[in-house]
């Protein structure tokens, strides 16, 4: 694969197989991250668990202290007080049967978290073939399944993120844009990797973190020494 100038530049400044500390790591994510836009700096975690097996999945969700950078679109599926309720905490789409027949039926996808209150499950059920590949289905466990749709709503725009386990068992996360700058992006970082320590399962077994490379949007991948949040 051919990489363009400005990713060779970049990468001349990453000293291959070097594990960098997160402060300095994401000090040159900020330098490398070069596009004409605001590039989305990312975090690839790969665990030592088997997320075949139903006792070593890892998935849960955290606000991150700085936010993502993006503006996330909330549609969320509840009625009566409760609709009147997520509309007044700022959700952009509210409704129930409505939104089934729109999604699918003009395969729209105008959001980006979808909350449901726990009574609407039965209604949302019939999407889980059109959200679960997306990895839009709401879930108990990333707080998208509740009753408190105002604070879910708040959290989501505040920059809360869920992170899960893919098929390779590698989470993948934004952790805020390359304008956030070194220290932002540490504190979110930061978040995030004591979140998925904590989320560590009881049936995993050797070393928990394999690897942690970070990389902005068009920029090379650094590799992070994780020691410090495993100890």
């Amino acid at each position: 694969m051919k990489r363009g100038k400005k990713y060779q530049d970049s990468a001349k400044l990453i000293e291959r197989g070097k594990l960098y500390d997160p402060s300095e790591a994401l000090d040159l994510v900020c330098k490398t991250g070069k596009a004409k836009f605001d590039e989305t700096v990312e975090v690839h975690v790969k665990l030592g668990v088997d997320s075949r097996h139903a006792d070593q999945q890892v998935r849960g969700a955290v606000v991150l202290p700085n936010g993502t950078g993006k503006t996330i679109r909330v549609l969320v599926f509840a009625k009566d007080a409760k609709a009147e309720e997520a509309k007044a905490a700022g959700a952009d789409f509210v409704g129930t049967d409505d939104l089934v027949a729109k999604i699918t039926g003009e395969n729209w996808f105008g959001f980006d978290v979808v909350v449901a209150t726990p009574d609407m499950m039965g209604l949302v059920g019939r999407l889980g073939k059109v959200l679960g590949p997306k990895g839009l289905m709401p879930n108990p466990k990333a707080g998208t399944v509740t009753m408190d749709v105002a604070k879910a709503i708040a959290d989501i725009k505040a920059g809360k993120i869920e992170y899960r386990l893919d098929k390779t068992n590698i989470i993948h996360c934004p952790v805020g844009k390359v304008s956030f700058g070194q220290e932002k992006l540490s504190e979110n970082f930061d978040t995030l990797l004591g979140a998925i320590v904590k989320a560590k399962p009881a049936a995993a077994k050797g070393q928990y973190i394999k690897s942690c490379v970070i990389a902005s949007t068009m920029g090379p991948g650094i590799r992070i020494n994780t020691a410090k949040y495993m100890g």
